[in-house]
């Protein structure tokens, strides 16, 4: 919500005028010097929308800030030209209005389009948060990092690797609208506070790895790429079980962490809607990125999300920290999900991960059953596994 400010006004005014933590209004006007604020600048309320109301017989400013949890003050900050006591039936008029409802629909099919719209919405609302272009996918997609907080321990989440396990990108994506909701609203999620995670927590989120990948299982494939991908899939039109990217590469096997192994041993030797490692470790567009983000970044601990087995892998070759086991013992314990150190598969990014930062790193398998893993399984999934998403966090 954006609003013009007054002579006088300070952002502490605005955190207590709103019920707003101080550091997220700070945050989400960056350009704007807080100690020094001059009338009629423009200043961003996260958390807040405006709806324009019209005045009624019997409406008085004070029925109406009451009628909706407000203050008089917050509604002639909207309409500073207005004289409180002469509003008259038919006029118009804006009120501040909280948002305490999600915006982001985990349960429905999720593609790159309504990653986009979900993703402008909630800068929108919540402009501390900060959208990073990290590149492009082989079809020119821009593939963004979501950044928030003010800590020194950086986290990373990402989801999507996997076409047809598209299911994650919706739950990561409604995990991230939990933690805003409860940032503005002063509310813990499962007893967990969320502002001291937002100020000792540097927050990571790559919410879709394969953008191609997923609108191909979704939508079918664009018709630039139509004749190579009907014949990797062996003319089949159904692209249900295509787990790689647009040019049949499978992302999560490109890592140089042992990739001379998978590559030697994977059926597919050549493109393929599953499992060829490609000719060469970061080969493709998408692993590059990623590699190129942790490379920069120099996440303290990283969490990768698949589909299926409920259960998490946290090892390789022994290369993980000490700490990797506290961290596993909490994840499983906050899910139910089987925690595994060690499993026969390399070249993944968590493989990698830990192998080139010997820091924690986590493959989180959701849900259970035959990719992709059905929208029924939604709430079930979202529920096991929120706990991993906050223990990533305060761990």
């Amino acid at each position: 919500m954006e609003i013009k400010t007054r002579l006088g006004d300070t952002f502490w005014y605005y955190s207590q005028l709103f019920m707003i933590p101080l550091q997220l209004i700070i945050d989400s006007n960056p350009s704007v010097n807080p100690n020094n604020i001059a009338k009629g600048q423009s200043v961003d309320i996260p958390g807040f929308m405006i709806k324009n109301i019209e005045i009624k017989k019997g409406d008085t400013l004070w029925k109406i800030a009451g009628a909706r949890n407000i203050s008089v003050d917050s509604i002639l900050l909207l309409n500073q030209y207005i004289n409180p006591n002469q509003i008259q039936i038919g006029d118009s008029i804006d009120v501040p209005e909280r948002i305490i409802t999600k915006l982001v629909d985990g349960k429905k099919r999720y593609d790159y389009y309504q990653l986009q719209e979900d993703i402008k919405t909630l800068q929108a609302m919540y402009p501390f948060i900060k959208i990073n272009r990290i590149g492009k996918s082989v079809d020119g997609k821009e593939i963004q990092e979501i950044r928030l907080g003010r800590g020194s321990k950086k986290v990373h989440f990402n989801a999507s690797f996997h076409a047809n396990e598209w299911i994650t990108t919706p739950i990561l994506m409604s995990y991230l609208n939990d933690y805003l909701l409860s940032l503005t609203n002063a509310a813990a999620i499962k007893g967990v506070k969320t502002l001291p995670l937002y100020q000792t927590v540097d927050l990571s989120i790559v919410p879709m790895v394969n953008p191609d990948g997923v609108d191909l299982v979704l939508k079918g494939p664009p018709e630039r790429e139509k004749e190579n991908v009907l014949k990797i899939n062996e003319g089949s039109t159904d692209f249900t079980a295509w787990k790689a990217n647009i040019r049949g590469v499978d992302l999560n096997n490109q890592f140089p962490a042992k990739w001379e192994v998978e590559k030697e041993r994977k059926i597919p030797k050549s493109p393929a809607p599953r499992d060829y490692p490609g000719e060469a470790p970061l080969t493709e567009p998408e692993a590059k990125i990623m590699a190129q983000l942790a490379e920069k970044e120099n996440f303290h601990r990283m969490f990768a999300f698949h589909t299926q087995g409920k259960e998490f892998y946290w090892g390789y070759e022994g290369m993980e920290p000490p700490e990797s086991q506290a961290i596993a013992n909490e994840l499983a314990r906050v899910s139910g999900y089987e925690a595994i150190q060690y499993v026969d598969s390399y070249a993944g990014y968590k493989d990698w991960f830990i192998n080139e930062f010997k820091k924690p790193g986590f493959t989180i398998e959701l849900g259970k059953g035959i990719n992709p893993i059905p929208l029924s399984q939604s709430d079930e999934i979202y529920r096991d596994v929120l706990g991993i998403f906050l223990a990533g966090l305060y761990m």
